[in-house]
């Protein structure tokens, strides 16, 4: 990792992606400290233990990067497009017109993203109005938290928080186009990190000795386990044909077909946890009471909100690598150059085979997924541990590392190749 590393920065065009997706980032982390106009930074330090626990709003806050708990321009994150994107992917499958779009290539593709940036401003504009209703409710205090409370002083403030919303999705596309790795998984990893001071004088200053000894070894081995379920692969072997065209041969080599055993990455985790964020952020945002009942029911700490969890993460991960590797079209790719697979026959019996073994692959990947997530929630609960991050943050943490390096080792093998001649 440390090798490449230093020969990425020893490469100009390498070199100026970093740069520029660090000053991305860095943006990003300023705005965090920005706080939105007519709102008191002065009350907001009263409500911080709120956004501190393991409750929702604690949750939300670590993915924005504590950006909610100073009300901040960039207070809701990146979640409403990470939201939008659910939605139309679930939509593809359900709407033709929309699922017709999706297999028209690269131009229907960019329509569906238009598509996705309209209802990011939708649900951003309306989980501004939620935010701000939210604080004013919570405040108690004798220091109002929005000054002057009145229709133009919420107005503002929703425009400036949707705005902050839309300024980050474009964030995002800018280091997916012109830096390294995804910038909408990079901007959560941001925020994660941006808390780890705080995770690690949690721990320091946790009296139980046991967990403060044992909390390392247990980070660790979660860390190896992630990476190595994550690097784990199927290899299907695949013979090409020998072709002879005039005097020359050609084919004949044999490789393989890597099928990993997650080939949804950190994606399904994501989506699963903002689901599930959903109802206790509408038993937060009104004081009804069923609303009230069904944000305890779901609360981050309980059993049905780490059973959901699991279910939807299980599901996700069928989803993304359903949309990701679609084995009809590898087995016609095959056909088409010539390969096959030893012992079975190309053509469908090939997409067959290949989706059986997609589907055995997936299962303990699905698994191994929801079982991360939920494991540090269950030892808080059967322990007196606090652990500052969740599984999900650890997953995406290390997800998006090791998809980030694979993208950057790319860049650079795609530049050093020599090829026959130098």
């Amino acid at each position: 990792m440390w090798q490449t590393l230093q020969g990425s920065i020893r490469i100009p065009e390498i070199r100026k992606k970093l740069a520029f997706t660090a000053a991305i980032l860095l943006l990003y982390r300023l705005g965090a400290y920005i706080p939105a106009p007519g709102v008191n930074p002065d009350a907001l330090d009263a409500l911080s233990a709120q956004f501190s626990g393991s409750n929702v709003l604690g949750f939300l806050n670590l993915f924005s990067g504590g950006s909610l708990q100073r009300f901040a321009i960039f207070a809701l994150g990146i979640m409403p497009y990470i939201t939008a994107s659910i939605v139309l992917q679930l939509m593809t499958v359900v709407v033709p017109s929309l699922e017709k779009l999706r297999k028209e290539g690269e131009v229907g593709q960019q329509k569906i993203t238009q598509y996705t940036r309209y209802l990011t401003v939708a649900l951003a504009f309306f989980q501004s109005i939620g935010y701000v209703l939210l604080i004013r409710s919570t405040a108690g205090g004798a220091i109002p938290v929005v000054e002057n409370f009145n229709a133009a002083t919420v107005f503002v403030i929703v425009l400036t928080l949707t705005a902050g919303t839309v300024l980050l999705m474009w964030f995002g596309e800018l280091i997916t186009q012109r830096g390294i790795g995804n910038g909408i998984s990079l901007m959560i990893f941001a925020s994660i990190v941006a808390s780890l001071p705080q995770g690690l004088q949690a721990w320091w200053t946790n009296p139980d000795q046991v967990f403060k000894v044992m909390m390392p070894f247990l980070a660790l081995g979660i860390i190896i386990a992630i990476v190595f379920i994550q690097e784990g692969q199927r290899r299907i072997p695949v013979q090409y044909a020998k072709r002879v065209i005039g005097r020359r041969s050609q084919g004949g080599q044999s490789t393989y077909l890597p099928l990993r055993v997650n080939m949804a990455g950190v994606i399904p985790v994501i989506f699963a946890a903002s689901l599930m964020a959903f109802p206790p952020t509408v038993g937060t945002l009104t004081q009804a009471s069923w609303a009230q009942g069904f944000s305890t029911f779901f609360s981050p700490n309980g059993w049905p909100y780490l059973l959901g969890e699991a279910v939807l993460i299980v599901v996700f991960t069928y989803f993304y690598t359903a949309v990701t590797f679609n084995p009809v079209e590898q087995a016609d790719n095959l056909k088409k150059y010539g390969g096959f697979i030893p012992g079975v026959r190309p053509g469908r019996p090939t997409a067959e085979y290949l989706d059986r073994i997609l589907a055995r692959l997936t299962f303990p990947g699905a698994l191994y997924l929801a079982a991360v997530a939920a494991l540090p929630t269950i030892l808080i609960n059967q322990t007196s541990a606090n652990f500052f991050f969740g599984g999900t943050s650890i997953l995406i943490v290390v997800g998006v590392a090791l998809d980030t390096m694979k993208q950057l080792e790319a860049q650079m093998m795609m530049r050093n190749y020599e090829g026959f001649l130098r």
